[in-house]
């Protein structure tokens, strides 16, 4: 993505932390990952060192439903379980090292904070009783490890595939306090592993700002449990504008589509989704070795499968730090 100049080089961190940021993950209980890209494979030479290491900060809160294109309010559509609230706050942890000058390996661990309330409209004896149900939960997540391989790589202009895959690390049995399983698509992790592909283009404008984008994919390779996650596709658009030496402005869009979750303990009917968002950012260089970014993420489309919670806006923080 970017051709980082010296003047440039300081809105690296907005695109650092991992080798590819993961996709929105739509789902009726409203678990997800914030869409903003935060990928190194843009960000080469903007800092000094080979080795890094990065915190990113999520927040996103999944408080309407959605039907459709449509806003409903919550049970407005009859579901078994009426969700209300999904609040995620989730921490990345990457450490990715340059292994050449065309070739990058690295990590990324979540850790999820996540609380989840739903209404379960249980029948008996020809009555429906609606019970409130929650979840509040703290855990690791799914492991992404991730190698990237420079195709082109100049001042003006880069281009680049990047390959990996995703490991079942993360727990799929979590029960809250009355001893109720979470569903499959709120647990911290997935149980599959799944198949991790991309590319990215950057390219220098006149004026010293870069063009850039990035396509990637998400397959799980088989179920586990009777689930199997659907696939996800990301694609996103950006510019970067500097301001200062330090102070530089990017804009992204991002595109994500979700297919739907397949297997007897998934909710095929309540999940898959289509999202178009607009993520203006800002990044400031500390120093040599050190960034820090902020992006604000508004969904412009969102389409969903079913009855699905989604967010107004979500949040995005983060700080890289190379050696």
């Amino acid at each position: 993505m970017f051709c980082l100049r010296p003047v440039a080089a300081s809105a690296a961190s907005v695109f650092a932390l991992a080798l590819a940021a993961p996709s929105a993950a739509f789902a009726s209980c409203g678990a997800a990952f914030c869409s903003v890209n935060t990928s190194s494979a843009f960000m080469n030479a903007g800092l000094a060192g080979t080795t890094r290491l990065g915190l990113r900060y999520e927040f996103i809160d999944q408080r309407h439903p959605m039907h459709g294109d449509d806003d409903v309010s919550v049970g407005e559509i009859p579901r078994h379980h009426d969700e209300v609230r999904t609040l995620n706050r989730n921490l990345l942890f990457t450490l990715e090292r340059d292994l050449a000058p065309d070739w990058t390996i690295g990590a990324t661990l979540p850790l999820i904070d996540r609380s989840h309330k739903h209404i379960h409209n249980h029948h008996e004896d020809g009555e429906v009783h609606h019970i409130p149900e929650a979840w509040d939960f703290r855990e690791l997540g799914d492991l992404r490890v991730e190698a990237r391989h420079e195709l082109l790589a100049s001042r003006e202009q880069g281009l680049g595939i990047s390959f990996g895959v995703k490991l079942p690390t993360g727990r799929t049995t979590l029960k809250n306090g009355d001893g109720d399983l979470a569903e499959r698509s709120l647990q911290p992790g997935s149980g599959t592993t799944d198949l991790l592909l991309g590319a990215h283009w950057r390219l220098d404008l006149a004026g010293g700002s870069t063009a850039f984008a990035s396509v990637g994919a998400q397959f799980a390779t088989a179920e586990h449990d009777d689930y199997r996650p659907g696939h996800r596709v990301h694609l996103d658009v950006g510019w970067l504008k500097p301001v200062s030496e330090r102070l530089s402005i990017p804009l992204q869009l991002n595109v994500s589509f979700k297919a739907r979750d397949r297997g007897a303990e998934a909710e095929p009917e309540d999940s898959g989704s289509t999202t178009v968002a607009l993520s203006p950012g800002i990044s400031w260089q500390m120093s040599p070795h050190w960034q820090l970014y902020a992006y604000y993420q508004r969904p412009i489309y969102q389409h969903v499968n079913g009855v699905q919670l989604t967010p107004r806006w979500s949040a995005v923080l983060g700080t890289t730090f190379a050696f």
